[in-house]
């Protein structure tokens, strides 16, 4: 598999320098723009046990990008609707349109709270023991979600089947997991890719929630390729694995690399009850976390951007903030 990944990256990286090679006889030079747009960052600050830390105001963070100090624009906590941030750190209900083409007018659609939820199930031959309890432990999860989460339920093996758009209706979710059967190789990573481009369509708050028995033998797209896509896209990616940790370190190591940087969470859960254990925590995670947006001050930084998130009290410094380390702004002509 890491050849494949490997022999796949340097046929692509040869298409794409031959590419640019013919393009820089055309034209004697190509001018690169990078375009940001508002950047949603969620995370979740808790105390030395991993207790959550609830109750915080937007005057209790200072976040950086690159060093430089940015403006919070909007912030939420949990599944409650974003408000505005005013510059004296005071908050206010948004003023809603139906674009969001500037500062202070925020899409319609981002601002009733909630998360918008991609549950990816995995239905290769991988799931045949247990496949039935993964679906019960994920209709369960599906069921106590809040109110305002948006659930969309895809499944993969060697491809990627969209069996429920993204609804409120959990009924219809849970409907469309149930259609689901095993069978065929898997390719994880592929269909993950799919999964976060689907997502970053979606304006507001999303994470994806993958259920993985672990190896991936069917993909041509690298798993840091992937995480560079949530990355950049800012969507978390929570992992729940039922292979043991033991039996399959490579998966297990990609899993949690992956969930790391992104700011999610990895678990490995074989029996049913921990699986049950790893959504419940899912849950609680999404229902205690922070959003915060801001629209990036002048950066000539055409790669990697790194966040930071600060607590400003001397007595808030005491917890632990987990957020997704950056992004990459996009590249255009």
């Amino acid at each position: 598999m890491t050849m494949l990944f490997r022999a796949t990256a340097l046929t692509l990286l040869a298409g794409c320098a031959a590419g640019l090679w013919l393009r820089a006889q055309d034209q004697d030079q190509t001018t690169f723009r990078v375009k940001v747009d508002m950047v949603v960052l969620s995370f979740a600050v808790t105390d030395t046990k991993g207790h959550y830390i609830n109750g915080l105001k937007p005057r209790d963070f200072k976040v950086y990008e690159d060093g430089i100090t940015e403006k919070i624009a909007t912030f939420a906590e949990g599944n409650r609707p974003p408000v505005q941030v005013l510059d004296n750190g005071e908050t206010r209900p948004l003023r809603l349109s139906n674009a969001s083409d500037s500062p202070g007018v925020v899409d319609l659609r981002s601002a009733t709270g909630g998360t918008n939820v991609f549950v990816l199930f995995d239905t290769s031959n991988y799931m045949y023991r247990g496949f039935v309890y993964a679906s019960d432990a994920i209709a369960d999860f599906i069921r106590g979600l809040d109110r305002a989460d948006a659930i969309a339920v895809y499944t993969y093996s060697r491809n990627l089947s969209r069996a429920v758009q993204l609804n409120r209706d959990r009924t219809e979710a849970i409907a469309g997991l149930r259609q689901a059967v095993a069978g065929d190789d898997s390719a994880l990573y592929n269909c993950l890719l799919l999964t976060l481009r689907d997502a970053g369509k979606v304006p507001g708050r999303k994470v994806v929630v993958v259920f993985s028995n672990g190896p991936d033998n069917a993909s041509v797209v690298a798993p840091d390729d992937v995480r560079a896509v949530a990355e950049d896209e800012g969507i978390p990616i929570y992992v729940i694995s039922s292979s043991e940790l033991t039996k399959d370190p490579i998966s297990s190591a990609t899993f949690k690399r992956i969930s790391t940087a992104t700011g999610g969470k990895s678990y490995f859960a074989k029996t049913w009850q921990k699986q049950v254990e790893a959504f419940e925590s899912i849950r609680e995670d999404l229902g205690n976390s922070y959003t915060i947006t801001y629209y990036p001050q002048p950066n000539s930084n055409e790669g990697f951007r790194r966040i930071s998130v600060e607590l400003t009290s001397d007595s808030l410094k005491k917890y632990k903030i987990r957020a997704r380390p950056g992004y990459r702004p996009q590249r255009s002509f």
